[in-house]
């Protein structure tokens, strides 16, 4: 009997994670979908997913980032 309820309790999971990755996937197709139409717009689609991974992050690690950045490029004369 618990094999049974152990199989329909995995079923469960595996039917619950493939309707998960297909909403993953549709939203994935409306993001990519977004980013066209803005390129379409004349904004440069590199910048913008730059922005929004800027947005992610936290102001102390964002901040972190740009300091080494700065140094970075002083060191290579890019300043």
């Amino acid at each position: 009997m618990s094999d049974i309820i152990q199989a329909d309790q995995l079923r469960l999971f595996i039917e619950r994670i493939e309707r998960l990755e297909e909403e993953k996937k549709g939203i994935s197709d409306d993001i990519r979908d977004v980013y066209s139409e803005s390129k379409g717009q004349g904004y440069d689609t590199t910048i913008m997913r730059a922005v929004v991974r800027l947005r992610r992050m936290e102001k102390g690690d964002r901040d972190e980032m740009d300091a080494l950045l700065e140094t970075y490029r002083d060191a290579l004369g890019l300043a």
